[in-house]
Order: C-alpha cells, then structure tokens, then sequence
C-alpha cells in the first residue's frame, strides 16, 4: 500500500473590505459557538466519552431535529442561527480535544506530575483563538483555475456564500489531493491553509547527494556512486542574505551595549527580521539541494548526524558565537527532508566525526590553513577545499555502509583480528576506491 502524506500550502486571498469583513465574522461567530460549546462538553464530558459516537451525542444536547425536538440546550439555536451543520461539527472535535487536553494536565496535576513544588493548578482556556475548517462542497468551493473561493460566510444575519479572489499558491495542488482547508483572518492577512494528501512516486538508484553543512560555506553538495566517482559539485552560499542577517545581529549587539538588563521585548524589530531572513534562507538553500539531487539522479540526501550537537564559541571578542547562533543545521536539514519526501526521495544521517579533518584519498588527517580556514592541507601536499572533501566522506560512509564494509555508520572501518593500540582511520572515499578496485579484478 503506499504512503501517502500531507503536506499544507498557504493560499493568499484579496477579498474586499465588505468580503473581508464578513470573514472576520464568520471566524468571531465561530469562535463563540466553540466558546459555548466548550462548557457544555465540559460538564457532560463521562457521558459523551463513554457514549457510542461522541460528536452525535454532543449534537443531541444543543441541536434541534424532528427526532429530537427539545435539546437540553436550546440556547444554541436561539443564538446560532442556521448555525452550518459541518461547522457545527467541526466544533465539537475541536472543544473535543481542547477539553481532553485539559483534563489530562489536570490529573497530571493532582497525581504530583508538576515543575515546581508551588506549581498551580492549569486552567480551561475556553478562548482558544480557532479557526474553522473550510469543508469542500458545503463551506468552501474553488473554481476549475483555483483563483477563487466561493466561502459560505455569516453576513450578521444569514448564512450566505461570497467570492473571494486567490491572490496566490505554490504548485502542490498539481501532484497532491486538495482537502477542507483552514480559514485565517489577521489584522495584516487573510489566507486559506489548504492541506494536500500527496502520494509520493517509488523509485531508487544506488547514487547519493551527500551535503556538508557548515559556517564559511553554508552547504556543500556531491553527487558520488558506489564506486567512489564524483559526478558533480555545488556551493551553495547566499552570501547576500547572510550579510542582511548579521546586519540585524550587529543591530542588537550594539543596542545590548548601551543597556544593562535586557528586558522583554527588547530589539523585537531586528529578531524579527534576523529570525524572517533565517527562515527564507532555509527555504531557498534546500529547494536548491533537493534541485540539484534529483538533477543527477540521486534517490538518497546524506547529512551528518548533529542533532543536539552543541557548539563551542571562539575566543574572546570573536564572532564565532555569533555566526553559530545564526547557524542553519537542523531547520535546513528538516525542510530538505521534507522537500525530497514529496518526491519519493530519502533521507539519511552518518556520524559526523573526522569527515572534515580526514583527506578523502586515504592519505591520513589534514591541517587547515590558519589564514582560509576552508583550505586543507592532505599529508601528499594535496591543497582541496575542506567542506567539499568532508561531503565526499559522508557520501563515503553512507555507501560503506550499504556496501557492508562497515559495521555501523559512524565510519570505522571494521577491525580485523590483531588487536591495534590506536584508532583504525575511518571510512573516507578512498574505501569506495579500493572495493571498486578489488571488485572489477574479482569479476575478471
């Protein structure tokens, strides 16, 4: 059976200040309905859980009909009226999982289960600030172009539907499956989250995208085959936007300086912007890795493994700290990974120690160049650049691995009989070498 996924894609909407307004009615009126639901659920929650069919037995305690004439709640129909039945429902498991939430948090509570001895008790927050589900057909219907959304919306004194302009969307809505979209209104933005069901294709080949993430160069990518052949490279560094960044990092740096407590809220602006600029590198940067993978044919993205790893500053007065603090690993790594899932591409982690300091050719460890700290220097005299040898290494020990030639993915090379005083060197890309080496003399 195959795996599908859902992914969300946000669809900008220009409604006029009349359609804008109904809008942001539609979303108080249900959040009201959620609002007074929520009591309800709440003092009726052993019943309802226990009952058969929980959104049914909600439903006959505040909703009229010819079997049930005479709900326990006739307060809903007087005040929601024509309240939408899929909206209805909707709310139902939305107070739902809100009151199921509190309740657990609560007995964790009383059980002891607190982070301080003096913790108080958590409280129902029955203004939960929800959004209603748009459901396709009945509140929410898209021309054949997808630029525009009839929306059944509450006008103050009916239920009536309105057309609201797309503004914009991405491309999933040509591979995947449209579902019932989310209506959000800001005070800025008014938009639809439009979520897809999305079947990835299955296909596989032997050849890898290995990155190596780093500092001075933000990714290095290769192409390498089992073999140990290299078919091609990418320096991936957006120089520019890095520059926009540590702008807005300096900014607070010297704002810190004129102050000796930071208090809330201090230089939001800047944070705001170093944290936006972040966030679009990271998009940019891993489109570009999942283009240049599927570009040469390589089914498979190989990071190192650096979840929880922690960096240590520089010394005094430099800005080491500070460009690791704006370092991209795993917002990087985890936007790949979902970009390359959709695909029908995978993701996979090799330990990340000595990838860098061991030359790829076997020759033993490198020395970095004080003055360009990205050159290495290989023990044959060999100058390379060293984030591009470190990505031929991580090719080298996912490939080792598959290969059976090491145990496990950290890279070292399984020991023999004798026993050795020191560390084995670990698996580098010449390992690919002599195997191909040995293998074609096998087969001839």
């Amino acid at each position: 059976m195959d795996k599908t996924i859902i992914r969300t894609d946000k669809w900008q909407l220009r409604p006029s200040s009349k359609a804008r307004l109904q809008l942001e009615a539609t979303i108080d009126e249900y959040r009201a309905f959620c609002k007074a639901l929520s009591y309800v659920v709440m003092g009726h929650w052993p019943e309802l859980v226990a009952a058969k069919s929980f959104c049914a037995s909600a439903e006959k305690l505040i909703h009229r009909t010819r079997k049930n004439p005479d709900p326990k709640y006739g307060y809903f129909e007087k005040r929601f009226y024509k309240f939408p039945s899929y909206l209805r429902r909707a709310a139902i498991e939305f107070v739902k999982g809100q009151v199921s939430s509190y309740l657990t948090r609560y007995r964790e509570w009383q059980s002891g289960v607190r982070k301080r001895r003096d913790a108080k008790p958590p409280v129902f927050n029955v203004d939960a600030g929800c959004y209603p589900v748009l459901y396709k057909g009945q509140l929410v219907k898209f021309e054949a172009n997808l630029r525009v959304a009839q929306i059944k919306v509450w006008n103050g004194l009916d239920w009536v539907w309105t057309e609201v302009p797309i503004a914009s969307q991405r491309q999933r809505h040509l591979i995947g499956s449209i579902k019932s979209p989310y209506l959000v209104v800001s005070q800025k933005h008014c938009h639809l989250a439009v979520p897809f069901e999305i079947t990835p294709p299955q296909w596989e080949t032997d050849v890898v995208c290995a990155v190596d993430v780093g500092i001075n160069t933000l990714a290095t990518a290769s192409i390498v085959c089992p073999d140990g052949t290299v078919l091609a490279r990418k320096f991936i560094h957006p120089a520019s936007d890095i520059d926009r960044r540590d702008k807005q990092a300096n900014i607070i740096r010297q704002k810190a300086r004129k102050t000796k407590t930071l208090h809330r809220g201090f230089a939001k602006t800047p944070y705001r912007k170093a944290k936006g600029i972040n966030a679009n590198i990271a998009q940019q940067v891993s489109r570009q890795i999942v283009n240049f993978a599927l570009e040469h044919g390589a089914s498979t993205i190989v990071f190192e493994d650096l979840k929880g790893w922690r960096p240590k500053g520089g010394r005094k007065r430099s800005n080491l700290k500070q460009k690791f603090h704006g370092w991209l690993h795993r917002r990087l790594v985890l936007l790949t990974q979902e970009k390359f899932q959709e695909v029908g591409g995978k993701t996979e982690y090799v330990s990340a120690r000595g990838t860098s300091s061991w030359a790829f050719d076997g020759s033993g460890k490198v020395r970095r160049s004080k003055t360009q700290y990205e050159l290495a220097l290989f023990p044959n005299g060999k100058r390379y650049n060293a984030d591009l040898g470190a990505s031929y290494n991580i090719a080298a020990r996912y490939l080792a691995y598959q290969l059976k030639l090491t145990r496990r993915k950290d890279g070292q090379v399984a020991k023999g009989r004798s026993s050795c005083a020191t560390p084995r060197m670990p698996a580098t890309l010449s390992l690919l070498w002599d195997w191909e080496a040995a293998h074609g003399r096998e087969a001839s």
